[in-house]
């Protein structure tokens, strides 16, 4: 597979599919509902968009990475949750519309702190005179076109022909997973004569990451008192990221234009859905039935 046909044709349908899945979900209401769930969405932006990316930059520096891997995994670090975790919390049976709104509230907000983690990352694994840097404007504006206009384009379907975005919905995360996964089989061939050294020094940290921020989701929403509907919302939030759009940042040529940078995103990706699984068997194991609307249990 060309890297330009990866790069340009599938990269970019990839990331719209995704994008437009996500948006053929959403409602306005899911960006003011920090309203009803103000401590749970505070808690979860907080796990997300700070200690995220902390624990991130930690396990960067402790695992044995190359500064390319290192920088590789704090982008995949600064990416919102991706809208897998939406699905991962209804089988979880944990709060689907607290997890809807902290997808799009950070989906909003990782537009402006991605180029500020990368940029601080790529200082601190690959020295200050690097070249590899985003120019923050620029940045923050073609992100914003890239992943913003999908989710308005399905934002306006779900508002204007609700019935066609249902039916559309679920083609269209269904063909986002198969280009994540074509993205994903095409980056490991590219990158084929080094695919095992790669596994072998970022396999551990990828699933390290996505156990520990998981973990660190839980933690934080069971220290703030959360009920446990919202604690599984945001377990699942922190601990799955949008994988695509972090290839996307390391591939794209009018961003870093750097394959062997997605080589994180790409491992990371593939752990994530069996690690998201077996939660979503355990949660289930401790809960009540699930529910699309669930309330917060514990007053806010």
């Amino acid at each position: 597979m060309e890297s330009t046909f990866l790069t340009a044709v599938l990269l970019p349908l990839a990331l719209f599919a995704v994008m437009l899945g996500m948006g053929l979900g959403l409602k306005l209401e899911d960006f003011t509902r920090v309203l009803v769930y103000p401590k749970a969405v505070v808690v979860g932006l907080l796990a997300q968009l700070l200690l995220l990316p902390i624990l991130g930059f930690v396990l960067a520096s402790v695992f044995p990475l190359s500064p390319e891997l290192a920088v590789g995994v704090m982008i995949l670090a600064a990416c919102p949750g991706g809208p897998t975790s939406n699905l991962v919390t209804y089988l979880a049976r944990g709060n689907v519309a607290l997890s809807i709104t902290l997808t799009a509230i950070s989906s909003l907000v990782t537009v402006f702190t991605i180029p500020l983690v990368v940029n601080l990352a790529t200082g601190a694994f690959m020295g200050e005179a690097t070249s590899l840097q985003l120019p923050f404007v620029a940045t923050v504006l073609q992100i914003a076109v890239i992943t913003m206009i999908p989710v308005a384009v399905g934002m306006a379907l779900h508002h204007y022909l609700p019935q066609t975005a249902a039916r559309l919905e679920r083609g269209v995360k269904g063909l986002s997973l198969a280009l994540l996964g074509l993205i994903i089989a095409g980056l490991l061939v590219q990158q084929r004569a080094s695919v095992v050294s790669f596994f072998a020094q970022v396999g551990l940290v990828a699933l390290t990451l996505n156990l520990a921020a998981m973990a660190l989701g839980y933690l934080i929403a069971r220290v703030a008192k959360l009920g446990r509907a919202s604690a599984t919302a945001i377990t699942v939030e922190v601990g799955m990221q949008n994988g695509t759009l972090a290839i996307a940042i390391a591939s794209a040529p009018t961003l870093l234009n750097q394959p062997n940078l997605a080589i994180p995103a790409a491992i990371y990706s593939l752990l994530m859905l069996p690690t998201g699984g077996l939660f979503a068997w355990w949660a289930t194991g401790r809960s009540r039935p699930p529910t699309i609307s669930a309330k917060e249990e514990t007053p806010l």
